[in-house]
């Protein structure tokens, strides 16, 4: 989607692909977090920033999908350790 400027008639996508970079940032930043603390809650948000950043059509591909496996490892990571400890919740 491209924004037209009514009297000018320029198109600028810059403010959409700077939010779309921002979410895969913030998507492998989540992920990353998520492995130590709180994976149930960062894990899904961090896939859906990813999913939406990679929709949108981010500059930055390699930290999106890197959010989205990790917001993925997050989950596997939660689901282990409630295997193993036979709990709802998991701590250190």
């Amino acid at each position: 989607m491209q924004l037209t400027a009514p009297a000018t008639g320029r198109t600028d996508t810059r403010p959409r692909a700077r939010d779309a970079d921002g979410m895969a940032v913030a998507s492998f930043i989540l992920g990353l977090l998520g492995l130590l603390v709180l994976n149930l809650f960062l894990g899904p948000i961090a896939i859906v920033l990813a999913v939406v950043a990679l929709w949108r059509g981010t500059t930055r591909r390699g930290r999106a999908c890197l959010g989205l496996t990790l917001g993925i490892a997050d989950l596997v990571v939660l689901a282990t350790a409630m295997e193993i400890s036979n709990t709802v919740s998991w701590s250190l």
